[in-house]
């Protein structure tokens, strides 16, 4: 978990070999280089998130057609139902109750926030090469569609099971091939209904705030990255309140030194950059 993830994935892509890539912020912080060095080395990431294995096979099963947009499925976390108020009010013990995932408690907090799923808006623009104008975030609470692609002729293909990270594990780690798994498979008749919102940007700022990042480019999605890791962490110590958190990325990211194309060594340098001033910022929040 975390910006860790990125010297380990950059040495495996370099020695050319096939990565099932479930550490999001590797991609966050350096989506531009990591997709480079890729290229220039022969290597290959799988995705691992239920999210971006949906959108692999149904880009897989679209045979190179084009694409006109992704839409991006949220389960919308413990607080999909709650005031602006509660939520900003909300203990740790409270966000880490994910409604659907089982996941470790950094990953949990940031689907709280939402801040996960602007992680993967991230993510997608690079792994699958499109622009983040064209990817579309709709809450989906059942969880049971876990992305969606769709094409130019307004078809548009989904990737449907019960939440389960044990299929797109499986799925990275066999492909092409799918085996054998004993999961639970959908009873449609039980399903009764499956629904869909639109997020709430006013309710969870952090999905802005990491539209917004990946729209400036260069390195902003890694200021972003480094002063979330720092206020996630502050609040799971029950240093600073929930609402606390999309302020802290917004004042770090608003003072970190902004480069328009960041060398490898620059984006170390950021990351150590914004979690100083992030760190600092926490002070005016502590409760």
């Amino acid at each position: 978990v975390g910006f860790s993830g990125l010297r380990p994935v950059l040495a495996a892509l370099e020695a050319g070999k096939v990565v099932a890539l479930a550490n999001k912020e590797t991609l966050v912080a350096a989506g531009s280089i990591v997709t480079q060095v890729m290229k220039e080395h022969g290597g290959a990431i799988l995705p691992v998130d239920s999210e971006h294995s949906a959108i692999f096979q149904c880009l897989l099963a679209a045979q190179g057609n084009e694409v006109e947009k992704i839409h991006l499925t949220a389960s919308g976390g413990p607080f999909r139902t709650w005031d602006r108020q509660s939520i900003a009010a909300a203990k740790a013990s409270q966000a880490l109750r994910h409604p659907n995932w089982d996941m470790g408690a950094k990953v949990t907090i940031d689907s709280a926030t939402m801040m996960n799923k602007g992680f993967e808006v991230i993510e997608a623009r690079w792994l699958f090469d499109i622009a983040p104008s064209r990817i579309n975030v709709v809450v989906h609470p059942e969880s049971i569609i876990h992305s969606m692609v769709q094409f130019s002729d307004g078809s548009v293909l989904a990737q449907m099971s019960n939440p389960d990270m044990r299929i797109p594990i499986q799925y990275a780690l066999s492909y092409p091939f799918r085996i054998d798994l004993n999961t639970s498979r959908i009873s449609f008749p039980e399903l009764m209904q499956l629904t869909f919102e639109k997020p709430d940007l006013k309710r969870f700022p952090c999905l802005q705030i990491a539209f917004d990042a990946v729209g400036k480019g260069g390195n902003a999605t890694c200021m972003m990255n480094g002063a979330n890791e720092i206020a996630v962490s502050a609040f799971l110590d029950d240093r600073i309140r929930f609402g606390a958190i999309p302020e802290i990325i917004s004042e770090t990211v608003s003072k970190c030194t902004f480069l328009k194309e960041p060398t490898i060594e620059d984006i170390f340098q950021t990351d150590a950059q914004s979690k100083e001033i992030a760190g600092a910022i926490v002070k005016k929040y502590l409760i």
